[in-house]
């Protein structure tokens, strides 16, 4: 099939406008973590164990948290370019009720039962107590993350791409200073050690919380958001709206975060070294897979500004031209990691065997990274924006788990087929929702309007 185009410069412009913003984000979110894991690993291996545990637990807050967030974009993103305000307004009014819902049932069950968590992940006394201490803090982070992050995502709706960035870059440098105070006890401030690792996330959550509802509420002239529009209740027309096409959406990725935490389960299974292994090729992965979710969440952004502004042929041009987009960045991003790959397992202090692993899984990275590209494009960004919901619903319930999860545990755990073979399988999903997202693209059966 002919793929038409958009020629126009200024659509082009909108696309850098979201996606470099949203790349330099996740970069900087990533350079966050690194530095947190080098300060706290200082301290030896419980620390640093107890606190990557507990954070698994809040991953499973986070994952909620955007998924909230993914179906509360369709709808905005369709009501501003549909010029209808106060919905969007409605929007976030909804989106940060959710969010408040959520913290508190996270914060109460993290209060009440944090020995009883990190026995979900492990068995071990001393990490579980180390576990507790970072769990009391993380207690009081839910509700300001949680708000602020759903807010802070949801004005990229509304074209407002830098509030995030800025928001990181904040949190970045306060957080290694934070950090630094507290887990090494600096300037006067206690040594808190693991502690002092939540509470320095605590203060630059916080920090966070401050710049985005500042700029929400007194500096930004776009949405007009104000505090009594958070107080009166959505109307009965919102809510069916809302739910219609944004439940799926939260199901959808709560499965699909589930489902990368059932990956983690059967590669833990096959042994140390290809856990090893498999962090070395992740950190490297979601490195040169920032740029692809800048372009989702662009093409997710302005397809469903066209889809709400009522422009059907518009929208399938726009649909064409990111699936282009996305097989160009996939192809240039396998062949970086093909080659770039075995270099930097290089950087690392590594036994043979797990050498021969990581270099293995490297290049089955590099293919499947192709058709991580494609079908995030697809799923997370344009049918996502055009509404589709529940048709990507089906697919990642139906394609990850009755494919890729039953199949990759029949290679790892039954079959003992080696790490690269294993994680083509937990991957196949990627390929058959690219060629099944592309075909539901061209067939333009994916644009649906908020209103029925």
């Amino acid at each position: 099939m002919r793929i038409q185009l958009v020629k126009e410069k200024d659509f082009y412009m909108r696309v850098l406008a979201i996606m470099l913003p949203v790349a330099l984000q996740q970069a900087i979110n990533m350079g966050v973590n690194m530095l947190d894991t080098m300060m706290l690993g200082s301290f030896g291996e419980i620390q640093l164990s107890a606190s990557s545990l507990a954070n698994q637990f809040y991953a499973i807050f986070n994952i909620f948290c955007m998924g909230i967030i993914g179906g509360s974009s369709v709808l905005a993103a369709q009501y501003w370019g549909a010029r209808e305000q106060e919905k969007v307004r409605e929007t976030f009014n909804m989106a940060l009720r959710l969010a408040t819902f959520l913290s508190i049932f996270f914060a109460v069950i993290t209060w009440l039962f944090p020995a009883q968590i990190m026995g979900i992940y492990t068995n071990e006394a001393d990490v579980i107590a180390q576990g507790v201490r970072y769990l009391r803090i993380t207690t009081f982070i839910y509700f300001i993350h949680g708000t602020g992050l759903v807010a802070a995502q949801l004005m990229r709706s509304v074209g407002e791409a830098r509030l995030g960035l800025v928001v990181s870059c904040i949190s970045f440098f306060v957080n290694i200073l934070a950090n630094y105070m507290f887990i090494f006890g600096k300037f006067g401030a206690p040594r808190m050690e693991i502690a002092g690792a939540a509470l320095g996330t605590l203060i630059a959550r916080t920090a966070e919380f401050i710049v985005t509802f500042w700029f929400i509420f007194k500096m930004d002239k776009k949405l007009g958001l104000r505090v009594k529009d958070l107080l009166h209740n959505p109307s009965s027309e919102f809510f069916s709206n809302y739910f219609r096409l944004g439940a799926p959406v939260l199901v959808s990725d709560a499965l699909l975060g589930f489902g990368g935490t059932a990956v983690s389960i059967i590669l833990g299974h096959m042994g140390s070294a290809v856990v090893a292994a498999n962090a070395i090729c992740q950190v490297l992965d979601r490195l040169m897979t920032v740029v692809i979710q800048g372009i989702s969440n662009a093409s997710s952004i302005i397809t469903g500004h066209t889809v709400g502004a009522g422009d059907r042929e518009k929208a399938l041009r726009e649909g064409e031209t990111f699936y282009l987009l996305s097989v160009i960045f996939g192809a240039i991003t396998g062949v970086l990691i093909f080659f770039v790959g075995p270099l930097s397992v290089k950087m690392y202090t590594l036994t043979p065997d797990t050498v021969v692993i990581a270099n293995q899984l490297m290049h089955a990275y590099a293919l499947i990274i192709f058709f991580q590209a494609i079908q995030s494009v697809m799923t997370k960004g344009v049918l996502r924006g055009g509404g589709d919901t529940k048709f990507l619903m089906k697919a990642d319930i139906i394609f990850m788990w009755i494919v890729s999860i039953p199949l990759g545990a029949l290679a790892g755990l039954v079959l003992h087929w080696p790490a690269w073979l294993t994680m083509w399988c937990l991957r196949i999903d990627y390929a058959i929702k690219s060629v099944w997202c592309v075909s539901r693209l061209h067939s333009g059966k994916w644009i649906h309007s908020i209103e029925r």
